[in-house]
């Protein structure tokens, strides 16, 4: 698999996170620290939705083990998790 810039992978976790959960204010942009969990952007159902996502886009699962606060934090915990995955051997 070709190796992914971390930088594209926040890109693409943005737009998804923006487009599909934030409706209205999808206007603005979302910062690299905005508290996803904290603000109720991500609550179960969204997050499965999300877990789907990078499974989908990048071919990564994320196990239980990894479904924590401090990984879906804000956009920048999430890019670390899915950047640390696709680092890791098949």
């Amino acid at each position: 698999m070709p190796r992914i810039e971390r930088t594209a992978i926040q890109a693409d976790l943005d737009r998804y996170i923006t487009g599909n959960f934030l409706g209205d204010a999808a206007t603005a942009q979302l910062a690299v620290d905005t508290p996803l969990l904290e603000w109720g952007v991500l609550n179960s159902l969204n997050l499965l939705q999300l877990i789907t996502h990078i499974k989908e886009t990048f071919g990564v699962v994320v196990s239980p083990i990894d479904v924590t606060g401090s990984h879906f934090k804000n956009l920048g915990t999430i890019t670390d998790l899915v950047y640390k995955l696709l680092l890791q051997p098949a």
